[in-house]
This record gives structure tokens, C-alpha cells and sequence, in this order.
């Protein structure tokens, strides 16, 4: 099978040339052409047929192997080692695929179709790219020589669906007393960093978030890759950072759009994940009237966080570390920490109050935790626990929520 897809291929593309205007339909003729050719010398099947003309219709117009991964929805990651070496994941387990490209000059030009499509630029002189799909999928790339062997390509699917909080609720990643008592935070203007390791979820629990947000406020997402998909927000403005072309100009940072922001009058500003130097005015822009604005970072505990958040901040200025705590406990509310648990499961960990800053520490007011119970046939049974009281409520009397 393999073999007589490849020499339709090649057929294919020896007959047109396929950078001027050919259409699907005319693509598609040729291919069932060929197969009625073949199929009198080697017998196949109707499904084979079908098989061979949609492997065939990827590799020519589309993204060759990637599209029935990427079509297949119990699929959550794909993770491409080169040409013969591509994996799966699938209800959390990584298994690996029959798919494979016909060659790494195949693997190449899919990855370059991919960055086309977002105007990034993917090379040896600049080998690494974060960038999406059209439908929001979260793609990396490394090519060589930061990449040994072959070209490396890393793409995390989103749900067709937008994630909302009652699909979370029925995965078991969170229970209604969480939900509501975040609904009445993110409704009070409350500002929310949700932390979480890689895989953790925290991009589908900011889109969750996201349908709390009153309506008639005017939101701005700042991110690397746009990822996001608010589509209860009618005033709704998307900002996406850009790398340095060849000549290593015209760069745009989250740093930059972040300045911009704060001069188009939002209501809140939503930054998508924090890594770096961007901390700063992203704490900034917390602290500068913008109540309600959200962001999500790197860490494996609300603590951790908070020191993460230094760190961060002092990658871009020196400034001294009492005040980049004040900075931090007066611009952050809540902090909701995510994790993936050792069944594959992602849930709610723990929600955080920051509580200002004491004897020159920031204090952390814990508000709701997980406990696990049992295992039952390799799945985490537990529970979250109410272990204390929100203290800071002026914005829950100041909205009508208490």
C-alpha cells in the first residue's frame, strides 16, 4: 500500500506542476485516475482506494500524514521525531504511531507550510518556533542543527469545543462549590494567575474562565501563539507577539504589546502565559486599574509560583526584591494552581489567596485543596476540601457578590 501511494505521488507530481493554480477537484480526479490505473494491475480494495486517495490528497495539498492525526479527536498530542518516528497521545497514554512521512524533505515542507500560515520563519539561522494551526493548536518546532538528528515538531491539539467550566466538571478536574466561587471572583474583578505544570491545563482552564467575564467589558489577549478562544467577549481585541524577520528586525515581544495595551482602554488584559521578562508589565498592568485581568505561568505549587514571578520580573530590571513583592501581592488576587496527577488526570489542585506581604514574605491564604482518597482501577478517587476564608472581600461588596 505504502509503496503504490508513493508512486501515485510521484506520478502525480512529475505530470502537474503544483505551484501554479491546480484545483482540489482537478488533484483529486488525477489520484482516482491513477488508482483505477493500478488497481487493474494490483488488486484493491474500496477502502484501500479510499485510503490511498486521502494519503495521497494530504501529501500533495494539505499536511500529508498529519491530517488524520490531527482529524482523529481522542488524539491530544502529537510528537514528530523525525520522519519514521511519530507518537500519540491518547486518553493520557503516549503510544506510538504506524503514520510516518515518506521523507525528512516531506517533514520539512509540512513545517514549513505550518509557519507559513502564521507568518513566522522557521531556518537553521533561527531553528526554534512556538506557533498554532488554524484551528488554535499550540505547534513547536526545532529544526537543525538545534535538533541532532531529524527536525522536531511538537503539536498539542485544542478541542473543537470551546472549554468551559461544565466540561471540566465532567472530566473531574473541578466541582461546582470551586466553580462558583470562581464565577463570583472572576465577576468581581479579581485578578487570577493560574499556574500549572507542562500539560496541566492551563490554557483550557483560562478559556473556562473566560465565559465569567461580564460581556460588555472590552478584553485584550496578548500572547505568543494565539491560543485563546473567548467567544462569550463581544469586545474582544487578540494581539499575537511576532519573531525577527531574516535580518533580525521588526520583532515583536509580549513586552511591546503589553505597553501597547495599556493605551487602547481595556477592561481587563488577559496575558497567556507569563516566562519571562514580561513578568513586569504584566504586574504593571494588574496594578494599574485593570481589575479581572488573568495570566497563567510555569510551576508545580502556588508557592513556587510566587518565586517563579521574581525571578521572572528580575530578568527584566533590577529592581529590589521588596518591592518586586509588593508589586506581586498588590497585583495578584488568586492564584489557581492545576496539575496532571500520576493517573494522567488533570484536576484543580489548589485554589490560593495572596495575602499581602509579611515580615518582608508574601503570604498565602490557602482557600480550597485536593485530597485523594483511594486509586480505583488506576483512577485517583478525591475530593477538594474548603480549608479557608477569602479575607480580602472589598471586591466581592464593591460588585454585589456578598
Amino acid at each position: 500500500m505504502e509503496k503504490l501511494e508513493e508512486q501515485i505521488r510521484l506520478e502525480i507530481m512529475n505530470e502537474i506542476d503544483l505551484s501554479y493554480d491546480v484545483s482540489d477537484e482537478d488533484i483529486l480526479q488525477l489520484i482516482k485516475e491513477k488508482i483505477i490505473a493500478k488497481s487493474k494491475l494490483v488488486p484493491v480494495s474500496l477502502s484501500q482506494r479510499q485510503q490511498i486517495e486521502n494519503h495521497v490528497f494530504n501529501s500533495l495539498r494539505k499536511l500529508d500524514v498529519l491530517e488524520d492525526l490531527l482529524a482523529d479527536e481522542e488524539i491530544t498530542e502529537i510528537i514528530i521525531n523525525g520522519p519514521d518516528n511519530i507518537f500519540i497521545e491518547k486518553a493520557g497514554k503516549v503510544i506510538h504511531s504506524n503514520e510516518r512521512f515518506s521523507s525528512e524533505e516531506k517533514l520539512n515542507d509540512v513545517i514549513q507550510s505550518i509557519v507559513a500560515n502564521t507568518n513566522k520563519i522557521v531556518n537553521e539561522s533561527n531553528p526554534i518556533v512556538d506557533t498554532r494551526l488554524e484551528d488554535g493548536s499550540r505547534v513547536n518546532i526545532v529544526l537543525k542543527p538545534a535538533a541532532v538528528d531529524y527536525s522536531i515538531l511538537s503539536i498539542r491539539k485544542f478541542p473543537k469545543e470551546q472549554m468551559t467550566m461544565d466540561r471540566l466538571k465532567s472530566f473531574g478536574a473541578i466541582d461546582n462549590e470551586q466553580i462558583k466561587f470562581l464565577q463570583r471572583l472572576v465577576e468581581s474583578g479579581y485578578n487570577i494567575f493560574v499556574s500549572g505544570g507542562t500539560g496541566s491545563g492551563k490554557t483550557s482552564f483560562l478559556n473556562a474562565l473566560g465565559e465569567f467575564i461580564p460581556k460588555d467589558q472590552r478584553v485584550i489577549t496578548i500572547e505568543d501563539a494565539a491560543e485563546l478562544q473567548l467567544k462569550n467577549v463581544d469586545n474582544l481585541v487578540r494581539m499575537e507577539a511576532r519573531s525577527a524577520n531574516l535580518e533580525g528586525k521588526n520583532e515583536i515581544t509580549i513586552r511591546d504589546l503589553l505597553k501597547s495595551s495599556l493605551r487602547m482602554r481595556p477592561d481587563r488584559i488577559i496575558v497567556g502565559e507569563c516566562r519571562g521578562a514580561e513578568a513586569l508589565e504584566m504586574l504593571q498592568a494588574f496594578n494599574t486599574g485593570h481589575d479581572g485581568s488573568l495570566s497563567t505561568g510555569h510551576s508545580n505549587s502556588c508557592k513556587d509560583m510566587l518565586s517563579r514571578l521574581e525571578t521572572m520580573v528580575l530578568m527584566g530590571a533590577e529592581i529590589p526584591l521588596p518591592a518586586i513583592r509588593q508589586q506581586i501581592a498588590s497585583g495578584i488576587d488568586i492564584i489557581v494552581q492545576l496539575g496532571r496527577l500520576r493517573d494522567k488526570s488533570r484536576k484543580l489542585i489548589e485554589i490560593s489567596e495572596v495575602d499581602g506581604v509579611v515580615d518582608g514574605e508574601i503570604k498565602l491564604n490557602q482557600l480550597y485543596c485536593f485530597k485523594e482518597i483511594c486509586e480505583e482501577n488506576g483512577r485517583i478517587i478525591g475530593q477538594w476540601e474548603k480549608v479557608g476564608d477569602l479575607i480580602h472581600t472589598e471586591k466581592l461588596k464593591a460588585s454585589g457578590k456578598i
